[in-house]
C-alpha cells in the first residue's frame, strides 16, 4: 500500500469528525468548515486544528458577538466572534427573520446598505465584500436593497433609510476603531439607531438561523438582480439640500479669508467635506494629502481616533501653518465626529475637546435661530440634548435661555430615539450631542454628523471673524455669560471583566453592604445615581429616571462642590471611562482656581474609587 503524504493525512484530519475532548468545540469546528466558503478565514481555522490549538479555537468558535453600541463591532478574521464573511451572512440572516416578523411591507420597503473603505487582505475581508454579502442575504429572499456602490459616510445610511422609507439599515464600519476592527451597525425605520429590546431579539434570531441559506453566499446578485437600486446620487443630491437648512451665512461664507485644513483621516470623508463646504458657498477646505484618500492601513496615524488630540493631527498642523490656515477639521475614518483645532495668537494649537466645541455649537445654534426664527415661534418649544456624560453646559444655556434642555443614556442611539419623540410631538431640536466629539446640528440626520458639524464651525468661525473674534475667545465669553464648565475625560484599560465587575461591586457596597459611598477622600458625595441598578438618590423614590442599563457599569456621583463625576464601562472597548465636571456659577470666574479643585478630585476618585495599582489597570497612552 502507499504511503499516506502529509496532505492525505491533513485531508483525513479535517474531514475527519473532531476529536478534541470538548463536545461543545467539535461541533463548532464542524460548522465552521463546513458554512464558511471563505477561503482565507476557512485556512486559519484549518491551521489551529492542525497545529492543535485547542484553546484559540475555543475562544474564536465557542462564543458569538453580542450587539453592543446599535450592533457588532469586533476584529476581523476567522471564528463566530469576530467580523468575516460567514458571521456578517448570519446577522443578516437573523435581520431578515426579525425584520420579516415586524413589517409585513418588508418586501416592498426594502433594506439600505452602507459600508467604509475598511479591509484586511490576511482574511480577505472588506467592508465592501461585507456590505455585498449583507445585500445578497436580503436580494436572494427578494427584499429590495438599497446598496450604496461606494463608500459613505456613516450618517448617510440613517438619512437614506428615513428618505427612502426602508424598514431598516446597515453600515459597515468601526469608525474611529483600530485597524483590525470592523462592525455591523444597524437602523431602524425612524432612521435612528437601534436600541433595546430590538438588539436582543435580533441576536435570538441569529442564533435561530445560524446555516447559510441556498443562496446567501451569492454575491453576483448585487450585480444581477433587479431588486438592487444604488441610492447614492439621489442621498448624496437631498442630503447636500437639507445642509441648507444649518446654512444661515452663505453670502459672508464665500467672502471669508480664512483658510480651513480638513483631514479625513484616511477614511470616507474627503469628497463629502468637500461638497458640503461648496453648498455653503465656502472655497474648497485644503485636504492633508497623506490623508485624504481611503487607507484600510491608517498608515500615518497610530490610532485613526481624532478624539486622540494633537498627537494624531500632527499633519494637519503642520499643514495648516505651511498654507496659513488657522482652523483645522478632522473627520473619524468614518466622517460621524469632529475633531476641530484654532492657531493660537501664540503660535501654538488649541484643540477643542468634544465638550468645548459643543458649547460653541449650542451658542451657535440658539443664537441662529433666535435670529432667524418666525414671530410666533416659542423658546418653549426648542431643546437640545446631551448624553449624561457630557458637559452640562446647554444645561446652562437652556436655564438662562429659557429653552429646554434634557439628558439621556450615553450613545447617539438613545439621543436619536429621543428626538423622534420630540419631533412627533412637534418641539423642535436645534442640536445634540455626546463628548466623544459627536455632533448634531438641526434634526435632517438623528445621528452623529462629522460632515455637517465640519461646515457649520467653518461657517461660525467665518462670522466669528467679521468681529475680530476666534473660536478660543468665544468660548470664553460662552462660559463668562453661563458659568465656567471645566471637564475632564480619560480612561484606563482593563482587559479582565471580572476585575471591572469587583471595581463597581466595590462601589456600591463601600462602608457596608448596600451603601455607596458619602466621601470621596476629601470630597463630600451630594448624590450617586446607578444607572446599571437603576438607583438614584437625588429621586424623592430613589429610582433613575434614564432607562436602566444593566448590561454595562455606570456610576455617576455628584459633589458637594458643583462637581459631577461619572464611571462607566466602553461598550466597544475593554475600558473604564471616568469624566469630571465642575459646573460653576456664572460669578465664579477664576479658573486657575476650578481646574486644581478638578484635578484634586479626579486625582481622589482614581486613588479611592479605581485603585488603578491594586486592579492592575492601564492608564491610557496614546
Amino acid at each position: 500500500m502507499a504511503e499516506n503524504t502529509e496532505g492525505d493525512l491533513n485531508s483525513n484530519l479535517l474531514h475527519a469528525p473532531y476529536h478534541t475532548g470538548d463536545p461543545q468545540l467539535d461541533t463548532a469546528i464542524g460548522q465552521w468548515l463546513r458554512w464558511d466558503k471563505n477561503p482565507k478565514t476557512k485556512e486559519q481555522i484549518e491551521n489551529l486544528l492542525r497545529n492543535g490549538m485547542n484553546k484559540e479555537l475555543r475562544d474564536r468558535l465557542c462564543c458569538r458577538m453580542t450587539f453592543g453600541t446599535a450592533g457588532l463591532r469586533s476584529a476581523m478574521g476567522a471564528g463566530f466572534c469576530y467580523i468575516n464573511d460567514l458571521t456578517v451572512i448570519q446577522s443578516t440572516q437573523g435581520m431578515y427573520k426579525y425584520l420579516e416578523r415586524c413589517f409585513s411591507d418588508f418586501k416592498q420597503r426594502g433594506f439600505v446598505v452602507g459600508y467604509d473603505t475598511r479591509g484586511q487582505v490576511t482574511s480577505s475581508c472588506s467592508s465592501q465584500r461585507l456590505a455585498k454579502l449583507t445585500a445578497a442575504v436580503l436580494l436572494a429572499k427578494d427584499v429590495p436593497v438599497y446598496l450604496f456602490s461606494r463608500y459613505v459616510p456613516t450618517p448617510f445610511v440613517p438619512y437614506a433609510v428615513q428618505k427612502l422609507k426602508a424598514v431598516a439599515g446597515v453600515m459597515i464600519t468601526a469608525s474611529h476603531n483600530r485597524k483590525e476592527d470592523n462592525g455591523y451597525k444597524v437602523y431602524w425605520e425612524t432612521g435612528a439607531q437601534i436600541t433595546s429590546p430590538h438588539d436582543k431579539e435580533i441576536l435570538k434570531c441569529i442564533e435561530e438561523c445560524v446555516e447559510p441559506w441556498n443562496g446567501s453566499w451569492n454575491d453576483n446578485l448585487v450585480d444581477t438582480s433587479p431588486l438592487k437600486r444604488d441610492p447614492l446620487q439621489d442621498i448624496c443630491r437631498r442630503y447636500m439640500e437639507d445642509l441648507k437648512k444649518i446654512c444661515f451665512y452663505r453670502e459672508l461664507n464665500s467672502k471669508t479669508t480664512l483658510k480651513f485644513v480638513h483631514t479625513s483621516f484616511h477614511g470616507v470623508g474627503h469628497d463629502y467635506v468637500q461638497l458640503a463646504f461648496k453648498v455653503f458657498g465656502f472655497k474648497p477646505p485644503i485636504p492633508v494629502p497623506e490623508q485624504k484618500d481611503p487607507d484600510p492601513d491608517f498608515s500615518t496615524v497610530k490610532c485613526p481616533n481624532p478624539e486622540e488630540g494633537e498627537s494624531v493631527l500632527e499633519l494637519s498642523l503642520r499643514l495648516a501653518e505651511k498654507e496659513n490656515a488657522r482652523i483645522v477639521l478632522a473627520t473619524d475614518p468614518d466622517a460621524d465626529r469632529l475633531a476641530a483645532a484654532e492657531l493660537q495668537e501664540n503660535g501654538s494649537w488649541k484643540v477643542f475637546t468634544g465638550n468645548e466645541l459643543a458649547a460653541l455649537f449650542g451658542w451657535w445654534m440658539f443664537d441662529c435661530w433666535k435670529k432667524n426664527k418666525s414671530r410666533n415661534a416659542d423658546v418653549k418649544n426648542v431643546y437640545m440634548l446631551a448624553t449624561t456624560v457630557s458637559s452640562k453646559i446647554l444645561k446652562a444655556i437652556a436655564l438662562k435661555e429659557g429653552f429646554h434642555f434634557e439628558e439621556t443614556l450615553p450613545g447617539f442611539k438613545w439621543i436619536g430615539s429621543r428626538i423622534i419623540d420630540l419631533l412627533e410631538n412637534g418641539k423642535e431640536v436645534l442640536f445634540a450631542f455626546e463628548e466623544s466629539i459627536g455632533f448634531l446640528c438641526g434634526t435632517s440626520v438623528l445621528d452623529k454628523d462629522g460632515v455637517s458639524a465640519a461646515v457649520v464651525v467653518a461657517e461660525m468661525a467665518s462670522y466669528l471673524e467679521t468681529m475680530n473674534i476666534t473660536l478660543k475667545q468665544q468660548l470664553v465669553k460662552v462660559y463668562e455669560k453661563y458659568g465656567y464648565h471645566i471637564s475632564k475625560t480619560s480612561y484606563f484599560l482593563c482587559y479582565e471583566p471580572s476585575t471591572i465587575k469587583s471595581i463597581f461591586e466595590r462601589l456600591r457596597n463601600f462602608d457596608s453592604p448596600k451603601e455607596y459611598p458619602k466621601f470621596c477622600g476629601t470630597f463630600a458625595i451630594l448624590h450617586v445615581r446607578d444607572i446599571t441598578t437603576g438607583y438614584d438618590s437625588s429621586q424623592p423614590n430613589k429610582k433613575s429616571v434614564l432607562p436602566v442599563s444593566k448590561n454595562s457599569q455606570m456610576i455617576t456621583f455628584t459633589f458637594q462642590n458643583g462637581c459631577v463625576a461619572t464611571l462607566r464601562t466602553s461598550g466597544t472597548e475593554p475600558k473604564i471611562k471616568y469624566y469630571a465636571e465642575m459646573c460653576a456659577s456664572p460669578d465664579q470666574s477664576d479658573t486657575a482656581l476650578l481646574e486644581e479643585e478638578l484635578k484634586k478630585l479626579i486625582d481622589a476618585l482614581i486613588e479611592n474609587f479605581l485603585q488603578p495599582s491594586k486592579n492592575g489597570l492601564i492608564w491610557r497612552s496614546v
